[in-house]
């Protein structure tokens, strides 16, 4: 999303896949003239645009400029995260989320030893599934909930779903005590930090997307307590809250906590205001799950000894098993799997998931018996590769779109969009993709009437950065990158990025996300 991710030239696409070679004649003067009227409006003096639309097909170009180029691409960079998760494991891949015993069950139902929950990497981890078992999401996801927007919603899902299923399975198999330990494991690959806004500890385990949502709603009267919610509700935190409820259309001030173990939230609520979602991120993921783990084998009736909140780190120092051979000669009493991948993708995708992007690469490293989110990257960079995308016209260091080196050419990011139409995994990673008008990040970028609304689907990404000497923002990177088919037929794949744009006090970069969607209203009518 944002960091708090949140020359003419016209070339010829050659290849199957769509590499670039030779110069090639200008697109259509009127297409041309209507794309340029916008891209080099008084608005961009300052800022460089880098653009390829190609006959999808052919690769013939339509229109180009600094194709080759490389750009800051933000969140557009998570179509190569998707694209080599989704061929390294499939779209209908479900992880596995274990539980062992460690120890004998009496027969009275005691378990003389521990329980090990072995965190694989689910992303979701059924926190976002329904009671229809379908995986929703919000198009103003919660992981991005800051200030006081009212914009942000929660799903109508329960967070402590896997943790439940777990637990009852658990009891069902005959356990009603456990006298030992009930451990997370969770040294699947190490721990790292995410690029871009929202939670960034990249862990194994994955609960409410490493988020705890504090939800603030008005009390009856002006002046009486606001009513905060907090959401997974458990003893691992340690709350204060004083929030009171404002006159109608005040203004709505929070101070809340950077750490998860300690939530307070201080300020007020207009008396007429709809909820407001924020979130704190989670420091220690592992050390959370445990304790939800914990209360949830309580609320199956299974009583446990073990303390229900232990120091931090406290897993560190319990002798959990060799991660390579010590859980052969345990038990499995419990497994929970996740929908199938290509739901978690398109979450990622429609939201511009930030945490889940760069979690994508240490499971792809994992896969290939790597353990670090470098060595991850690689592995997606041979996957790229093998694909046939001419990965000298990419760098990644990260999933997300927020590292230094994150950089695509818009020519590399068409041919990656042609070479995935080739692939069996293309329906699946299409329907993971935002539609213009209609949902996730692309939900507002054009009007209700819009001709093209509904006919494009592409991958948003911004980044931008507070430029405190002048009092406005500095948009690093406005990306949008997609298919289309326009009102003639003919089937579109393109990649827009604005890039260095110094944005005037007040303006967010939404302005832009306006601009590309105008871009697209004009191929859709115009190509032909």
């Amino acid at each position: 999303m944002s960091g708090r991710l949140r020359g003419w030239a016209v070339v010829a696409l050659v290849s199957a896949g769509g590499s670039l070679a030779t110069p090639a004649a200008r697109a259509d003067d009127a297409v041309a003239k209507k794309l340029e009227a916008v891209m080099d409006g008084p608005d961009y003096k300052q800022g460089h645009w880098g653009v390829l639309v190609a006959d999808a097909k052919t690769g013939d170009p339509v229109y180009a400029r600094n194709a080759d180029r490389m750009f800051a691409p933000a969140s557009v960079t998570k179509l190569f995260t998707c694209a080599a998760a989704i061929i390294a494991f499939g779209p209908d891949h479900k992880f596995e989320t274990p539980v062992y015993r460690r120890g004998e069950i009496e027969g009275n139902g005691v378990l003389r030893g521990d329980l090990i929950l072995v965190a694989k990497g689910d992303l979701t981890f059924g926190s976002r599934t329904d009671k229809h078992g379908k995986v929703v999401f919000q198009n103003s996801d919660h992981t991005y909930a800051s200030g006081t927007s009212t914009d942000y919603k929660l799903t109508d899902t329960d967070p402590l779903t896997a943790f439940d299923a777990l637990a009852k399975q658990i009891h069902d198999v005959g356990i009603n005590v456990v006298t030992g330990g009930v451990w997370v494991d969770d040294r699947l690959f190490e721990s790292a930090k995410g690029t871009g806004s929202g939670p960034g500890t990249i862990s194994p385990v994955l609960v409410n997307d490493n988020a705890i949502d504090l939800l603030v709603e008005p009390g009856p009267t002006p002046g009486s307590p606001a009513i905060v919610k907090v959401r997974p509700a458990t003893v691992y935190f340690r709350t204060d809250f004083d929030v009171i409820t404002g006159p109608p259309a005040s203004a709505a001030r929070f101070v809340a906590p950077e750490n998860a173990r300690d939530l307070f939230l201080r300020g007020s609520i207009p008396a007429d205001s709809k909820p407001i979602v924020r979130v704190v991120p989670v420091e220690r993921p592992a050390d959370l799950a445990r304790t939800l783990f914990v209360e949830a084998l309580k609320r199956a009736g299974v009583r446990v000894t073990a303390p229900v909140v232990q120091p931090p780190g406290a897993a560190q120092f319990a002798r959990l098993p060799d991660k390579k051979d010590g859980y052969k000669n345990l038990t499995t009493v419990a497994t929970f799997r996740s929908p199938p991948l290509k739901e978690a993708i398109k979450v990622t995708l429609k939201v511009s998931h930030n945490l889940y992007a760069s979690t994508l690469p240490c499971l792809v490293g994992v896969k290939n018996g790597q353990s670090t989110l470098e060595a991850g990257l690689r592995e997606e960079g041979r996957i790229l590769k093998e694909l046939g995308l001419d990965v000298s016209g990419i760098s990644f260091g990260g999933g997300a779109g927020g590292a230094n080196a994150d950089h695509v050419t818009p020519a590399a990011t068409v041919q990656l969009l042609r070479l995935m139409k080739k692939r069996p995994e293309w329906e699946a990673y299409r329907e993971a993709l935002p539609i213009l008008g209609v949902d996730g990040t692309l939900a507002t970028s054009v009007p209700e009437n819009s001709p093209a609304r509904g006919k494009v689907f592409a991958k948003t990404g911004t980044l931008f950065w507070d430029d405190s000497a002048n009092g406005r923002s500095f948009l690093t990177s406005k990306a949008l990158a997609g298919v289309m088919t326009t009102t003639a037929g003919r089937d579109l794949v393109f990649a827009m990025f604005i890039n260095d744009v110094p944005l005037p006090p007040g303006a967010s970069p939404s302005r832009e996300g306006k601009t590309l969607g105008k871009l697209c209203e004009i191929l859709y009518e115009n190509v032909k």
